[in-house]
């Protein structure tokens, strides 16, 4: 499999994960930023962007190994919604990755009898079956739920749109298998585990990844921290870049 990773600056290494139907170009408005003092990874998750379908099974297990054997070991990983469930995975099955940062993610993304910081199982099952019939539409209006909630929504959801398609377009088993590990996978129980440093970086107005759930993360976490953006929603680094940098920066370099 071809895997797309782009690589700009020079430092220690960060590998940057996007979330479900996107790409790596999402990061652009913190990359230059970031960039001057750290060597970033920009992956397209495989069958996402400019890389090619997976080979095997479209699992967290496979993907996270497909991207290890393409980025430095003991690098910062990086990683917003499923590419944060990416990263969570990669670290639980052992690769050599030196610290954590998750934005947006929630460790069980459907509400279940004990997990109500959730989305509706039934209305992610709606966007499985209408991607069926148009997935294009699909995707616009999935990003329109993640910018729900941000005082900068409007903003962000134009940064979105623009860049939906700006790699290319989502493979068919990309799309379906990452909504199936959204759906089906819940990875609380592997927070204990993960001994990494970790930051938690939340959008306060996340309602796809509510606060709970980022504070459930942090608790649980044995080295985990968390910043809260003020303001943002499941986009934070698209609606407050400035923030967003400073939070990095103080993690990273502090």
């Amino acid at each position: 499999m071809s895997l797309f990773v782009e690589q700009l600056g020079r430092g220690p290494d960060l590998v940057l994960l996007h979330g479900w139907g996107l790409h790596g170009g999402l990061f652009r408005p913190v990359v230059d930023a970031l960039s001057q003092h750290l060597t970033l990874h920009l992956v397209d998750l495989p069958g996402h962007g400019r890389s090619g379908k997976m080979e095997g099974e479209y699992t967290l297990t496979n993907i996270a190994c497909h991207i290890a054997a393409q980025v430095p070991d003991h690098a910062t990983w990086l990683g917003w919604s499923l590419g944060g469930r990416v990263a969570l995975q990669a670290a639980s099955d052992g690769h050599a990755i030196d610290k954590l940062v998750l934005v947006g993610v929630n460790p069980c993304f459907v509400q279940r009898d004990d997990w109500p910081h959730a989305m509706p199982e039934g209305e992610l099952l709606q966007v499985a079956e209408s991607l069926k019939s148009d997935y294009r539409q699909t995707l616009q209006r999935f990003v329109a739920i993640q910018s729900r909630g941000s005082e900068c929504g409007r903003e962000e959801l134009r940064a979105l749109r623009a860049e939906l398609f700006d790699h290319g377009e989502p493979n068919e088993q990309a799309l379906a298998g990452g909504l199936e590990i959204l759906r089906t996978i819940d990875l609380r129980q592997l927070l204990p585990a993960i001994q990494q440093q970790t930051l938690v970086l939340h959008g306060k107005r996340d309602t796809l990844a509510p606060m709970a759930a980022a504070e459930y993360m942090a608790a649980r976490l044995p080295r985990g921290q968390i910043e809260v953006i003020e303001g943002a929603a499941h986009a934070p680094f698209l609606s407050h870049p400035d923030e967003f940098i400073a939070v990095m920066e103080e993690y990273l370099h502090g």
